[in-house]
C-alpha cells in the first residue's frame, strides 16, 4: 500500500515520498494569540496531530513544528483595549492554547517558534529578498514586488488581474501605505514603527515584520529551505501560504513543501462560525459539555478536506459513538481477567492482522480517517456484545483467544488515532469510599438470605445500598445473581 495525498499545490492526490526516507518534515501554521481557541482551531489542531500520529505509525520519524504569531494588529488592539502590552496578551492566550490542547490529548510540537523569537532569521530573510531585487524599502516599510514572482498564484490558482487590492484582511489598507506601493498587489514585509507600538531595529529603521514573512522565516529556521508538509486551514491558501511561497522560494531558488495539505472550514448549524451570528464557541466552553474524544471522534468522521459541522445533533451522534468506542476499550480491564488474558500491551504494525491491514488500506486513500474508524467501530461493537453476554449470562460466545486479539488491535489503533482510553475500572475498588470485590459478595449473599426468608425489603435496601455505590446486580434463574461495578 501507498500514502496518498491531496496536494493543493497540483490539485491532484500523489504518492507520498518525504525528501528523505524514513523522516518527515511538517510544518503546521499556527494561531495568532489575541483570544481562547476556537472551534476552527480545535478542528486544525486536531487534525494535523492525527495525520502526526499515523505518519509515526508508518515507521516515519515526524518532525513537527507549529508556530505562534505573536506580533499582530489584533493583539496590539486587545493589548491597547485592555490597557497592557502585546507581550501580556500573547503569554496569556498561549498559556490557554496549551490548556485548550491538553484537554483535546493533543500531543506536542517539537518546537512553537515565536515570531517575537524569529528576528534576526526574518531581518535576513528580508534583507535577502531586497538584494536579488523581489523587494523595495518605501519610507520605512519594505514591500514584496508580486509581479517579479512570475509564478505568484501557483499556489490559489488566483491571477492578479483579478485579485483586489488588500486582499489579506490582516490590516485595513490604508491610503498612506498605498501610497507607498509599486502595485497595489505588493504585501508588507517590514512594517514603519507607529507610534505606541511595540518596535525592533533594523536597516530599513525601526518596525516589526508583516505577517506571511514570519512563517517563511521559521520554516527555514527549524527545518530547511525545503520541507515535506505544509499544512494548516483552507483560509490560509490564499494570501498567507501564496506569499510563503513568493518570499521563501524566490529567496532560496527552492521549493518552499513538497506537499500542501489544507483542512476544511467549520460551520455550526449550517453557518459559518462567527461572533456577529452568536454561535462562536471557544474549545474551552465546548469541553463543558462533551467529552474531548468526543470532538475528537466528530472532527475525524467526516474528511479533512470536507466542510465540518458542529451542530448539536452532530456533537450528540460523536458522543453516542464514542462511548461505543470506549465500552470497547474498557473491555479488557473489565473482563480479561475473567478470560484469562495476559493484557500486555502490543505494538501493532500496519499488517500485524486483517484489521489493522483494513485500517492501513483506507487511512492510507489521502488521510481518510472515516474510513479507518469503520474498522474500530467493527471491533468495539463486537467486544460491546461479547461484554454484554459475560454480564447477563456469565459467558461469552466468542473464542476468548480471538478476542483478545480483538481488543488489542482496538487499542493499538485507538492509539494512532489519538483516543485516550478511559481510566481502567479499579478491580478492588469502586473509588475512595467504595467496597471491595469480598465487601461486595457479602452484601449479595446477605441480600439473597433476604429474598429467601421473604424479607423483600431487606433485599431492595441492599440493592440500593450496592447501587448507591455504582453496582449493577443482575438477577439470573436458580437464585444467581450476577454483579458489575
Amino acid at each position: 500500500m501507498t500514502l496518498r495525498l491531496y496536494n493543493t499545490l497540483s490539485r491532484r492526490k500523489e504518492a507520498f515520498q518525504p525528501l528523505e526516507a524514513g523522516k518527515v518534515k511538517m510544518y503546521c501554521c499556527g494561531i495568532t494569540v489575541y483570544d481562547y481557541c476556537h472551534l476552527g482551531h480545535a478542528r486544525t489542531c486536531l487534525t494535523w496531530d492525527v495525520v502526526r500520529h499515523y505518519l509515526q505509525w508508518l515507521g516515519y520519524q515526524v518532525t513537527y513544528i507549529q508556530n505562534f504569531t505573536d506580533i499582530d494588529d489584533k493583539i496590539l488592539n486587545r493589548a491597547k483595549a485592555e490597557g497592557t502590552t502585546m507581550e501580556a496578551i500573547s503569554e496569556r492566550f498561549i498559556d490557554a492554547y496549551f490548556e485548550d490542547m491538553a484537554a483535546l490529548q493533543v500531543q506536542a510540537a517539537d518546537a512553537y517558534p515565536r515570531a517575537t523569537h524569529s528576528l534576526d532569521g526574518i531581518k535576513r530573510l528580508v534583507a535577502e529578498l531586497e538584494n536579488k531585487g523581489y523587494a523595495y524599502p518605501a519610507q520605512g516599510d519594505v514591500y514584496y514586488a508580486v509581479r517579479r514572482f512570475p509564478d505568484y498564484g501557483k499556489l490559489s490558482g488566483r491571477k492578479l488581474e483579478d485579485l483586489q487590492a488588500g486582499a489579506s484582511g490582516r490590516v485595513e489598507v490604508e491610503d498612506i501605505e498605498a501610497a507607498k506601493k509599486q502595485d497595489p498587489f505588493d504585501f508588507a514585509l517590514w512594517k514603519a514603527a507607529k507610534p505606541g507600538e511595540p518596535a525592533w531595529e533594523s536597516l530599513w529603521g525601526s518596525g516589526r515584520p508583516g505577517w506571511h514573512i514570519e512563517c517563511s522565516a521559521m520554516v527555514r529556521e527549524h527545518l530547511g529551505e525545503t520541507i515535506d508538509l505544509h499544512v494548516g486551514g483552507s483560509d490560509l491558501i490564499f494570501p498567507h501560504h501564496e506569499n510563503e511561497i513568493a518570499q521563501s522560494e524566490a529567496a532560496t531558488g527552492h521549493p518552499l513543501a513538497r506537499y500542501w495539505l489544507h483542512n476544511g472550514m467549520v460551520k455550526v448549524g449550517g453557518e459559518k462560525m462567527s461572533k456577529s451570528l452568536g454561535n462562536f464557541t471557544t474549545i474551552r466552553d465546548l469541553l463543558t459539555e462533551i467529552d474531548p474524544m468526543a470532538v475528537r471522534l466528530l472532527v475525524l468522521q467526516g474528511h479533512y478536506r470536507k466542510p465540518l459541522d458542529f451542530a448539536p445533533e452532530a456533537l450528540q451522534a460523536a458522543s453516542n459513538g464514542w462511548q461505543t468506542l470506549a465500552e470497547g476499550l474498557r473491555f479488557g480491564e473489565q473482563y480479561g481477567s475473567k478470560l484469562g488474558w495476559t493484557l500486555k500491551p502490543l505494538a501493532l504494525q500496519p499488517d500485524s492482522n486483517a484489521y489493522t491491514q483494513a485500517f492501513h488500506q483506507a487511512v492510507d486513500d489521502d488521510f481518510n480517517f472515516a474510513g479507518g474508524l469503520v474498522v474500530l467501530f467493527e471491533l468495539a461493537k463486537e467486544l460491546r456484545r461479547q461484554g454484554n453476554l459475560l454480564t447477563h449470562q456469565g459467558q461469552i460466545d466468542a473464542d476468548a483467544q480471538q478476542l483478545e486479539s480483538h481488543w488489542q488491535t482496538l487499542v493499538s489503533l485507538a492509539q494512532v488515532l489519538g483516543f485516550k482510553a478511559p481510566a481502567p475500572v479499579e478491580e478492588h475498588r469502586s473509588g475512595p469510599t467504595g467496597l471491595t470485590d469480598a465487601e461486595i459478595e457479602a452484601l449479595i449473599q446477605q441480600r439473597t438470605a433476604a429474598r429467601q426468608s421473604k424479607n423483600f425489603a431487606e433485599g431492595d435496601r441492599l440493592r440500593d445500598l450496592l447501587q448507591a455505590q455504582g453496582i449493577t446486580l443482575i438477577d439470573q434463574p436458580g437464585g444467581l445473581t450476577q454483579w458489575h461495578r
